[in-house]
C-alpha cells in the first residue's frame, strides 16, 4: 500500500511537471507565420515572439492575478496599465491574448478577422445548444453556414426604416407595451415596489415572439412563465465566468451546476418545438408571402439549402432568447432614472412633445425625435459594458508584431474602452449627455454649457443637474452619429446582428414606461449592478411605479 502511493504519487508529480513544461515552452516559444514573399507565389517563414506576459504558475497560469478584482475585465484593465494594450496570459493551460485599445481592437477584427472567426470551447457552451455550440449564431465558430444563417435573419433583425419590417416591429412593439401598461395599471400601487422582472420579461419575450414567429402567449401561461424565467436564467449565466471554462477537469464538481443548465435549455427548446415550429411547419404555405422571420427559415429548409430542421430550431432559440438582453437592460435603465430622476423626467418630456402629451404611444419611428432617450440607452450600453464574446484565432496570425498562436483565446477589453477618463470626461457617472451634440447654439445655450460643464454630485444621485431649465429641452440637439471608441455590439463580421432589435424594442419599452410612471426606490443602496455586465440576477432589485396623475386615464390607450 505504502509503495503505490509513492508510485501515485510520483506519476501525478510527472504529469505536473510535463504540463507545466509544455505552459511555459507554449508561453515562451516563437510562432512561425506563413507570408508571401514579395517575389508573388513564393512563401516564406518568419518567426515572430509572443506579446509580453507574466510567467504562468504550475496548473493555474495566472489566475492568481485575475482573483483578487471582481471580474475579469477589470483584471484586464489594471494589469493593461502595467503590461500595456497587447499582453499574453495563461489561465490554465490555455493561451490568452487582452487588446485593449481601438487600434488594436480593429486590427483583430477588421484587419485580421479571417483569422480570428472562432469562439472558446467551453463545455457550458456545448452544454446550453445541445452538445455543439456551433448550433450557436453567437458561440459557434465561423463558418460557411454561419454566414447563410446571417444572411437569413439580416432583414429581419435590421430591418430600414421604409420597409414592411420595420412598420411590423414598430406595430408589434406598441401593441405589447399597452399590455404592459395594463398590467402595471392592476399590479402597482402608490409607493409599494414591484418586483417588476418577471413582467417585464414577458413582454419583451411576446415583442420577440410575435414578431418573428407572428405568435403570443398569455402572461399566466405556466410553460411561457418558466421558459421566460429559463431564458433570463441562461442570459445571466452565459455573462458569468466559469472556474471550469479554463479548468475542464474541474467540470465533474460541478456536475449539478452543468446539469441545470442542460434542464434550461432543453425545456426552452422542446417549448419552441411544440407551441412555435409544430403548427408553422405544416402550415407553411410557399405561394403565400413571407410574412415573419420563421417563414423565411422554414422557406429555406424546403427549397433544399443547407440547413436542416435543428438548425431552424436552433436559430429560433437564438433569436427568441434576445429579448433577455432587452429586459435587462430596460432594468438597468429604470435602476438609473430610479437614482437619479431628472432623467425620467427629460424622457417624459420628449415624449410628451412627440406624442402631444400622450394621445398616441411612443413607436419606432420616434426614435431620431427623442435623442434624449436613444442617448439613455447608449449610456446603459456603456455604463455596464457588457463583454464581447470571445474570440479564438483559427490559424498562426500576427498582431501588432507579436505572433499569436492558433487556439488562442483573444479577450477583446472594450470595458477599458467605456471607462477611460482619456476617452470620456466623468466616466464613472452616469450621464446620457455625453452621446449629444448640438445641431446648433445660440449664446445663451453655449453659456447654459458652461455653467453645467462640471457636475455636481449628490450622494444618493448619480449625477445632480439641479440648473438645469427645463426651458432648454427644445434646443436642438441629436445623437452622435459616431463614437469610434464607443463599440458595444463588437465590429467586423461577427458583429451582433440583433442589435437594432434591442435599441428599437428597449426604446418602445423605456419611453411609454416613463411618460405614464414615475420609477423611485425606497433603499436606492439595493439597486446594485455588476461591472462589466448588462445582466442581473433573476432575483433582483425591485421598483416603485407611481402614475403620473395627468396621465392615468391614457394608460390604456
Amino acid at each position: 500500500m505504502f509503495s503505490f502511493s509513492i508510485i501515485l504519487f510520483g506519476v501525478t508529480f510527472l504529469l505536473i511537471t510535463a504540463s507545466y513544461a509544455l505552459t511555459l515552452f507554449n508561453h515562451m516559444r516563437k510562432v512561425k507565420v506563413i507570408k508571401a514573399s514579395s517575389k508573388g507565389s513564393e512563401r516564406i517563414v518568419e518567426k515572430y515572439k509572443q506579446a509580453p506576459g507574466p510567467v504562468p504558475w504550475p496548473v493555474i497560469g495566472n489566475l492568481a492575478l485575475l482573483a483578487r478584482f471582481e471580474g475579469p475585465f477589470e483584471a484586464f484593465t489594471e494589469l493593461s496599465k502595467e503590461l500595456g494594450d497587447i499582453y499574453s496570459l495563461t489561465i490554465g493551460s490555455i493561451r490568452c491574448l487582452v487588446v485593449s485599445n481601438l487600434d488594436l481592437i480593429k486590427e483583430v477584427l477588421n484587419q485580421n478577422g479571417k483569422f480570428f472567426g472562432g469562439r472558446p470551447d467551453f463545455l457550458r457552451y456545448h452544454k446550453l445548444f445541445g452538445g455543439d455550440r456551433n448550433n450557436s449564431l453567437a458561440l459557434c465558430n465561423w463558418s460557411a453556414l454561419q454566414q447563410k444563417r446571417r444572411n437569413l435573419a439580416r432583414s429581419h433583425c435590421s430591418p430600414r426604416g421604409s420597409s414592411s419590417h420595420f412598420k411590423r416591429m414598430s406595430d408589434i412593439g406598441c401593441l405589447e407595451i399597452t399590455e404592459l401598461m395594463l398590467k402595471l395599471k392592476n399590479e402597482t400601487s402608490k409607493g409599494q415596489e414591484l418586483d417588476i422582472k418577471p413582467l417585464l420579461q414577458r413582454t419583451c419575450a411576446n415583442m420577440f415572439t410575435h414578431y418573428m414567429c407572428s405568435v403570443r402567449f398569455d402572461y399566466e401561461d405556466r410553460d411561457f412563465q418558466k421558459t421566460v424565467e429559463y431564458f433570463d436564467e441562461i442570459f445571466w449565466e452565459i455573462n458569468q465566468g466559469r472556474v471550469y471554462d479554463f479548468f475542464p477537469a474541474l467540470a465533474p464538481f460541478f456536475r449539478k451546476d452543468i446539469t441545470t443548465i442542460v434542464k434550461w435549455s432543453a425545456f426552452i427548446r422542446n417549448f419552441i418545438l411544440k407551441r412555435i415550429m409544430h403548427d408553422r411547419n405544416r402550415n407553411i404555405d410557399m405561394e403565400e408571402d413571407e410574412k415573419d422571420f420563421t417563414d423565411a427559415i422554414l422557406r429555406s429548409l424546403s427549397e433544399g439549402e443547407d440547413v436542416t430542421k435543428d438548425t431552424i430550431l436552433y436559430m429560433l432559440e437564438d433569436f427568441i432568447g434576445g429579448h433577455s438582453a432587452v429586459g435587462n437592460l430596460v432594468l438597468i435603465a429604470l435602476g438609473h432614472v430610479a437614482k437619479n430622476p431628472l432623467i425620467g423626467e427629460r424622457i417624459r418630456e420628449e415624449a410628451d412633445k412627440i406624442s402631444t402629451n400622450a394621445n398616441r404611444k411612443v413607436n419606432l419611428y420616434d426614435m431620431d425625435k427623442m435623442p434624449y432617450t436613444m442617448a439613455t440607452i447608449a449610456e446603459v450600453l456603456r455604463y455596464s459594458s457588457s463583454p464581447i464574446v470571445p474570440h479564438v484565432a483559427t490559424e498562426d496570425a500576427i498582431i501588432s508584431g507579436y505572433g499569436v498562436t492558433k487556439g488562442t483565446v483573444v479577450f477583446i477589453n472594450n470595458f477599458k474602452l467605456n471607462t477611460s477618463s482619456q476617452l470620456w470626461t466623468n466616466p464613472d457617472i452616469f450621464d446620457p449627455e455625453r452621446f449629444l451634440e448640438q445641431t446648433s447654439e445660440t449664446k445663451s445655450q453655449k453659456l447654459l454649457s458652461k455653467t453645467n460643464s462640471k457636475p455636481k454630485v449628490n450622494p444618493d444621485m448619480e449625477t445632480a443637474e439641479d440648473d438645469f431649465d427645463k426651458k432648454n429641452l427644445d434646443r436642438n440637439v441629436r445623437l452622435k452619429a459616431n463614437i469610434p471608441h464607443f463599440i458595444p455590439f463588437s465590429i467586423g463580421k461577427r458583429t451582433c446582428i440583433g442589435q437594432n432589435l434591442l435599441r428599437g424594442f428597449a426604446f418602445i419599452l423605456l419611453a411609454n414606461i416613463l411618460q405614464q410612471y414615475r420609477v423611485c426606490a425606497k433603499d436606492l443602496a439595493k439597486i446594485k449592478t455588476k461591472p462589466a455586465c448588462v445582466a442581473l440576477p433573476v432575483k433582483t432589485y425591485s421598483l416603485a411605479f407611481t402614475a403620473h396623475t395627468t396621465r392615468e386615464n391614457n394608460i390604456h390607450l
